[in-house]
């Protein structure tokens, strides 16, 4: 029977060897370091997201990964071998990277610009053959612009050069893929389209991606692992469910309390000030619509009876001036019943999102007859508060 020690000897040496290794890495424009001491590895197959405030160094650091900027201190490795170690041709055929600066062309098509990044295959004359023009048209029907092939990429619009140079990344067939911001300048569908195209990337042809994001919400989505840089070092690194929490986010952003919320995986506008003037009473209805009404027009609000676990629940944490939730262990509700009738007699109106189909009924139905018995109107929706608010 091996022992405990030769065991984790013979793992660690079957662990297969990261396609992109940073060790101790400091980079900067100068002798003074931006970013010190990072170390992290991606993996073939797997998806890696930067993300910080902006000037926290992303672009800096995929400089230098990339090559266009010597390390300060530390060590860069492309499934093993020393960055420096590479000459520029090794380098090119093993590592893909995208930035948000658009290169200076002149009478360059579309095609043409992406056609450079087969130029590490060609040889000293630069002639592409079939099986090159075959991977171009492949990149450029992946990203959407094969139809776009012959327009001269200077005037193409900011989204469309954003897709031709992530094609011009992908062209290369590289182990490793480094984006910077590359959902900049894309609408949404596009957005949605390009990260899916980078996951599949990753998975199906056993590509390292490491991408920086502003996006937050979908470097939630779309990445495996999380690398948050804050004050010039990496503050924190995991996988999203790890890093995506609330206080988590809200700390490196330096937002204010309840402005990320989790379950959305999105940043809200700041809760309303002042008392809460309506009582929203919710059910099981999906009450996000009105609740964000209210935000917008500034209305302090309360709602309840809530679930914890629900969208209704997590949204009224970061809307919500009061939020009423019941507690596992009262099932019939009577505590939280009560907390509700308590805050609503302090409301001016209470707006009704159940409906008869709701299991929430018996509470609403209380509150209905309290906010009746006490003279509170009440609405069946935000709209008709808001009309009547805007008449006052």
């Amino acid at each position: 029977m091996n022992s405990p020690a030769s065991t984790t000897a013979h793992t660690a040496q079957d662990a297969p060897m990261p396609a992109l290794r940073i060790t101790r890495l400091a980079v900067g424009h100068g002798a003074r370091p931006l970013i010190e001491n990072v170390s992290f590895e991606v993996a073939a197959g797997e998806v890696v997201a930067l993300i910080g405030s902006n000037g926290s160094g992303k672009t800096t650091l995929l400089r230098t990964i990339a090559g266009q900027l010597s390390p300060l201190a530390g060590r860069i490795e492309l499934a093993g071998r020393p960055l420096e170690a590479l000459s520029s041709g090794e380098r090119a055929r093993a590592l893909a990277a995208m930035f948000t600066a658009r290169p200076q062309t002149e009478l360059l098509t579309c095609q043409d610009i992406i056609e450079m990044g087969r130029y590490p295959y060609t040889g000293r004359l630069g002639v592409l053959t079939d099986e090159d023009h075959a991977h171009v048209r492949h990149a450029m029907e992946q990203t959407g612009i094969w139809e776009l092939r012959a327009r001269d990429f200077a005037h193409m619009s900011d989204g469309q050069r954003q897709r031709a140079l992530i094609a011009r990344a992908l062209v290369q067939r590289t182990d490793v893929l480094l984006l910077d911001e590359p959902t900049s300048y894309l609408d949404i569908r596009a957005q949605l389209d390009m990260l899916q195209l980078f996951r599949d990337h990753a998975r199906t042809e056993g590509v390292a991606v490491l991408a920086s994001l502003h996006e937050i919400e979908l470097a939630m989505k779309a990445a495996d692992r999380i690398v948050c840089i804050r004050e010039g070092h990496i503050w924190a690194q995991g996988t999203p469910e790890e890093i995506f929490e609330p206080q988590r986010i809200e700390r490196l952003y330096d937002l204010r309390p309840h402005t990320f919320n989790g379950s959305f995986g999105s940043v809200e506008l700041p809760r309303p000030n002042g008392c809460a003037r309506v009582f929203v009473a919710v059910g099981e209805n999906d009450a996000a619509a009105c609740f964000r009404a209210l935000q917008r027009h500034g209305i302090p609000f309360a709602t309840g009876i809530l679930r914890n676990r629900d969208i209704n629940g997590a949204l009224a944490r970061s809307l919500a001036t009061r939020a009423v939730f019941e507690q596992e262990e009262d099932q019939g509700c009577e505590d939280a019943v009560r907390e509700a009738l308590e805050v609503l007699r302090t409301c001016e109106a209470l707006i009704c999102c159940a409906t008869p189909s709701g299991n929430g009924d018996g509470a609403c139905a209380k509150l209905v007859s309290e906010a009746n018995a006490a003279g509170i109107p009440v609405y069946a929706n935000v709209w008709e508060y808001l009309d009547v608010a805007a008449s006052v």
